[in-house]
């Protein structure tokens, strides 16, 4: 099994081990790559505009961080068109399908640059270009694989001619339209000819030859070789199809929530919230559903405290069906005499009296972790957005501490889970503060907090979320609270929201995970706000200006009848956002 994620930069450890193996890969598949083309990847990924293209990097990679390959992609924002430097399978790990892993990450990031389509050179099939059989049969399996695309030779113009005369193998210009049916125009290809000779083969590439490359580019629109290897109807179907899941939002669906169901008048966090919120995003279109994957405890154990961890699964094994437990005695917390009594101990780590603990709590509070952390992993692999749809909530679980309806921090695990691959901001913007980010990241500098709620003077959780409260260490600067009035317009909300996107900007992140709380809407039961379908569309298209990958993680949120529209006109307005 491996993952496919992006890399930004070489600053972090795991980073630099990733960037020595493609080093090695690219020096053991490409014998004619000149070795300063090669050492200076982490320059170009820091300095994305210094050599006239953008570097994207994805790697394929196993839990252990072994490389199982690589693609290395260029964008050219003006000219709107990618081009692909290398895609390369470890030899030792072929046949796993990192190549064809990697090639749909490469054609989903080109979707949300927008461009017209991924340019990329394969050395020839024809006998009169490509010699040798051995070699030739290669390249026979080169083309093939891009073709499963759709993606083919362009036809009738003379970049295939040798820059030395007489030399073997002078590559094809493969084009991938991405599925779509827009022809290729004739003077837009002259300019994206150019760009890649000037660019990336100035060096090689006489005016002379430039000139009559494209020159030879005469017919309009610009032809693609027949297929040669596969069904044309097949391929354009399955590409089709390809590309609009590509485009699509994750969507990670907690499949255990409903065992948590507390049977009792005024217990809000109910089975019904998922409900409401599913069938208003699957009617879009816009999601593709993802079955989350099991992951260890130990990302759990990461954010929260062993000893918490065990009680919360020891107690729920001894609550009997249908009677939760409700915490009724709150001791002082010495740390080194907590109750004896299971029950009893249940105040030792619980923060409020309306929080209980049923028999299937940790079952149902684990899964959602499962669900974050798996919408996470799509976020690492470059998708651009992933909601995580799960039921009980997190935001208020502290390190050691449970309370708020919540027991496990799902948004902290995530942002944990991505610091090890970049620098993480969480944005909380639910009615209540998000009291439990807080105290997990207060000394970090990696994870930025910041959290827009109701002030404490009259919203849970009633002793944190003060303005003054910056973080301590090397933490200090890196948690911002931005407690607003009992009575708050959507207009008031953007307003400070804004404010504090000034503060993410700053920071940089490589990930933001949104907490997303609908409590803020109008009519809820825990709140006193009165935000619309308008104002969470808003909201989330000013999120999405951030243009950062963004994982979106469901916390409050009870007014059942308007969950849904209202979460569907966030997630779409983040979406908008981003494209925009």
């Amino acid at each position: 099994m491996f993952r496919i994620r992006r890399i930004f930069d070489d600053l972090l450890p795991v980073n630099k081990h990733a960037l020595e193996q493609v080093n090695s890969l690219l020096r053991r598949q490409f014998s004619d790559l000149e070795q300063y083309k090669i050492d200076r990847i982490p320059e170009v990924l820091r300095h994305p505009l210094k050599y006239g293209f953008r570097t994207i990097l994805y790697v394929a990679e196993d839990q252990r961080h072994n490389l199982h390959g690589l693609a290395l992609l260029d964008h050219d924002a003006e000219l709107s068109f990618c081009f692909l430097d290398y895609l390369a399978s470890h030899p030792g790990f072929s046949g796993r399908g990192a190549g064809g892993a990697l090639y749909d990450r490469v054609r989903r990031e080109a979707l949300s640059l927008g461009v017209s389509g991924i340019f990329l050179e394969c050395l020839p099939d024809d006998p009169a270009l490509s010699r040798d059989p051995e070699i030739r049969k290669q390249n026979e399996k080169r083309l093939r694989f891009y073709e499963r695309y759709g993606a083919r030779p362009i036809a009738g113009t003379a970049y295939e001619t040798p820059v030395t005369p007489g030399a073997d193998n002078p590559p094809y210009l493969v084009y991938d339209g991405l599925g779509r049916k827009e022809p290729l125009e004739a003077a837009y290809l002259k300019r994206v000819v150019a760009g890649i000779l000037e660019k990336k083969y100035g060096d090689l590439c006489t005016p002379e030859y430039v000139r009559k490359v494209l020159d030879s580019i005469s017919e309009n629109p610009v032809r693609l070789r027949p297929y040669r290897y596969a069904k044309a109807r097949v391929v354009e179907e399955r590409s089709a199809r390809s590309t609009a899941e590509l485009e699509k939002i994750a969507l990670v669906v907690t499949d255990q929530h409903q065992v948590h169901h507390v049977h009792e008048r005024g217990y809000v966090e109910s089975p019904a919230r998922i409900r409401a919120i599913l069938p208003e995003l699957l009617s879009t279109g816009a999601f593709l559903q993802i079955k989350p994957s099991h992951f260890s405890e130990e990302h759990i154990a990461a954010v929260h405290c062993r000893e918490y961890l065990s009680y919360f699964k020891k107690v729920t094994r001894e609550i009997p069906e249908n009677v939760p437990l409700y915490p009724y005695v709150f001791p002082l917390r010495n740390r080194a005499r907590p109750p004896v009594e299971l029950p009893v101990r249940a105040g030792y780590y619980c923060m409020d009296t309306f929080t209980p603990i049923s028999r299937q709590a940790y079952e149902a509070a684990r899964r959602g972790v499962d669900c974050v952390l798996t919408a996470a992993r799509e976020v690492l692999s470059g998708r651009k957005m992933a909601y995580a749809l799960v039921r009980p909530p997190g935001h208020h679980a502290e390190r050691g501490f449970f309370g708020g309806f919540c027991y496990f921090n799902n948004a902290a695990v995530a942002a944990h889970y991505l610091s090890a691959f970049g620098k993480v901001a969480i944005l909380d913007l639910d009615y209540h503060h998000g009291n439990g980010q807080q105290d997990i990241f207060y000394s970090r500098s990696d994870v930025l907090t910041l959290s827009l709620h109701g002030h404490p003077r009259f919203a849970y959780p009633y002793f944190s979320g003060f303005a003054d409260e910056k973080g301590e260490g090397e933490g200090r600067g890196y948690n911002y609270n931005y407690p607003l009035p009992e009575k708050a317009e959507g207009s008031l909300y953007l307003e400070t929201l804004r404010k504090g996107l000034q503060e993410m900007r700053r920071f940089s992140p490589a990930y933001l995970v949104v907490c997303l709380g609908l409590d803020t809407a109008r009519g809820d039961p825990t709140g006193t706000w009165s935000l619309g379908a308008r104002d969470f569309t808003a909201l989330g298209k000013a999120v999405g200006f951030l243009k950062v990958p963004s994982l979106v993680v469901q916390e409050g949120g009870y007014r059942i009848r308007s969950l849904g529209i209202n979460c569907r006109s966030f997630l779409l307005g983040l979406r908008s956002g981003m494209e925009e």
